[in-house]
């Protein structure tokens, strides 16, 4: 099990704006910690009127792509701290894997806005391959030259509460702070082993076995919820009909396999079951890419918790050993 905080989380109350937004992953998992979300930026049209349907501050369509220096946009609200994944297809594993095609500009247009605007902090999400990229010493240069402690890491979501194996490249800058400060932060609640399916949905699900499409035929394609998920990605396939055991397969027969369905999907990204998809008006290939691009909920809400418990040992006075003797023994 993860070790809980025990911070007050509302006494810090940081107002955060979230950039490249998508459906509202890492909003909801801030949100969650105590962060106050003021606003919000994407340029994709299903996945704003799903965050709509979510949150009560406004989020805009904006094209990041095309800002040309024009910040205004993120420059009129007074925000403590700025969050956001920049698109990540350009670096994925699972992409043709060319920082060059494009959408690898926008980790660069994020640096550029939080150079603009300079809050106090940030945070940005990426692929783990981010960070052999070079579009990375690109971004990290424009942080150093306004004057950001970076804590750089490589967090897997199935130690800080999610049931997936996914693992995601996390930068934390904080003006004028110290890289890597905030590392220990980051390490200390990390659970010792990896969360299942089961761990987190029980048997909810139905299920013992499911189908997640692989990349080669190289790959299994059949998980156990006693382990943690595949990461879930923006395509969900059928299992085909000739489909073949593959050796590492966690079932040895696909009678009554089938892969999840995209609400369970979102599940395993830690959506809450009361997070409205708007099914009604989404079609199924978008509500698949949306839950695929997402953060996970949890893994936002870790790491704002490690940012929550950073701020707040600053400002707490550190207890003497004697005083800690005692206040342990009052717990």
């Amino acid at each position: 099990m993860i070790m809980q905080s025990r911070i007050n989380k509302k006494s810090i109350n940081l107002k955060a704006i979230d950039i490249f937004a998508g459906c509202g992953g890492l909003s909801l998992g801030f949100q969650n910690s105590g962060f106050k979300i003021i606003g919000a930026f994407d340029n994709w049209k299903p996945a704003i009127q799903v965050y709509k349907k979510n949150f009560h501050h406004p989020i805009s369509k904006y094209d990041l792509s095309n800002l040309n220096d024009d910040y205004s946009a993120f420059d009129k609200f007074d925000c403590d701290i700025v969050i956001g994944g920049p698109p990540c297809q350009d670096f994925s594993s699972a992409g043709k894997r060319n920082e060059n095609l494009g959408r690898g500009n926008l980790s660069i247009t994020f640096a550029k806005i939080i150079a603009f605007i300079k809050p106090q902090w940030f945070v940005m999400e990426n692929v783990e391959r981010y960070q052999i990229s070079e579009k990375r010493c690109e971004v990290l240069e424009i942080f150093k030259e306004n004057n950001y402690g970076l804590t750089e890491t490589i967090i897997k979501a199935s130690l800080c509460g999610v049931p997936q194996n996914r693992k995601r490249y996390i930068c934390i800058g904080q003006f004028n702070g110290k890289d890597d400060e905030l590392l220990p932060y980051i390490n200390r609640n990390l659970a010792e082993k990896p969360m299942s399916v089961r761990d987190y949905l029980g048997d909810t699900l139905g299920i013992e076995y499911y189908y997640r499409h692989p990349r080669t035929y190289n790959r299994r394609g059949i998980f156990s919820i006693n382990e943690p998920s595949p990461t879930i990605r923006g395509v969900n396939r059928p299992i085909p009909k000739t489909y073949k055991l593959h050796k590492a397969d966690a079932s040895s027969s696909i009678k009554e396999i089938r892969p999840l369905t995209t609400i369970e999907r979102s599940y395993i990204q830690t959506f809450p079951k009361d997070f409205d998809f708007d099914l009604e008006n989404q079609s199924k290939t978008d509500l698949e890419q949306m839950i695929g691009n997402a953060v996970p909920v949890k893994l936002g809400e870790y790491v704002a918790n490690a940012i929550t418990e950073y701020i707040e040992s600053q400002t707490t006075p550190q207890l003497k050993p004697k005083q800690l003797v005692l206040n342990l023994g009052e717990i």
